[in-house]
């Protein structure tokens, strides 16, 4: 039976980070023991997006997965970086706060590319790294995201006229006509309030290029599995292919499915990912 998004929401917990000085509250899901892997998802989504990820490797790691800050049920208010940038500092000091020394990341769109910069600029931190449909590169903003940054889209968009139009991009970018609408609500149930209208507003005119162009990939030392919808619109798979080439110890799984691959493919996604963290 498919885990709700209120489901999802009363297991977790929250920890408060400080970012660039501002004191931000930081909600994850935490399950099960040993060696830590830390999942962090992209935009407009938030954590429920790896729900049954999380669940497969909670039964022999300890899963972690977060919400970025400004998303899901993390702090919305207006007034902090939602950078790329600065989700990694939240991240490391979520991680800090765990007391760990080396972790696996599995990140998403703009996790991935969270992910990408915290092994890139701490190669001893991260033992293994997994990238689907990751921003890298100078392969983003979208057009998409960058007309939903825009500060008067914040001012004049109604909730309902917010949530009318996630509602009609997860349905056509979703891969398939048979989508779970459990997965639709949990992705947009977040921004179901002025305050989560602007904050997703405001999480999209954060997204800088320059925060995956200054890194490097050739520096990532993590074996690093891509697992990349084909099909995808958003980032294609020839950004995947570049990373490839760049990354040391580095695998390419290409999987027939559109930006969402989690949810469009979810069983091998979840059995790539539990053999390579295995």
């Amino acid at each position: 039976m498919t885990t709700t998004y209120d489901e999802w929401k009363s297991e977790q917990d929250s920890v408060t980070v400080t970012v660039d000085g501002h004191d931000v509250e930081m909600a994850y899901r935490d399950e099960g023991d040993g060696d830590p892997v830390v999942f962090l998802h992209g935009i407009p989504t938030n954590s429920y997006l790896f729900r049954e990820q999380f669940e497969a490797v909670a039964k022999n790691r300890r899963a972690i997965a977060a919400d970025m800050i400004g998303y899901g049920n993390s702090s919305m208010y207006d007034g902090f970086d939602r950078s790329i940038r600065a989700q990694e500092l939240a991240v490391r000091e979520l991680v800090d706060e765990f007391g760990f020394d080396t972790i696996d990341f599995v990140g998403h769109d703009l996790g991935g590319g969270v992910g990408l910069r915290y092994a890139a600029r701490t190669p001893d931190a991260v033992d293994r790294l997994v990238l689907s449909n990751s921003v890298a590169y100078d392969s983003w903003p979208i057009q998409t995201i960058t007309n939903l940054g825009l500060p008067e889209t914040a001012r004049e968009t109604s909730v309902e006229e917010l949530q009318e139009m996630l509602d009609g991009l997860f349905r056509d970018t979703l891969y398939g006509d048979d989508h779970d609408e459990a997965f639709l609500e949990g992705m947009k149930a977040p921004w179901g309030s002025e305050e989560g209208v602007t904050s997703v507003v405001r999480n999209a005119s954060a997204t800088n290029t320059c925060h995956t162009t200054e890194v490097d990939p050739a520096t990532v030392t993590a074996d690093t599995l891509l697992l990349w919808g084909t099909e995808d619109e958003f980032q294609p798979i020839e950004w995947a292919e570049r990373l490839e080439s760049d990354i040391d110890s580095c695998e390419l799984v290409g999987l027939e499915a559109n930006h969402w691959v989690p949810e469009d493919r979810t069983a091998e996604f979840t059995e790539y990912l539990t053999e390579f963290l295995s």
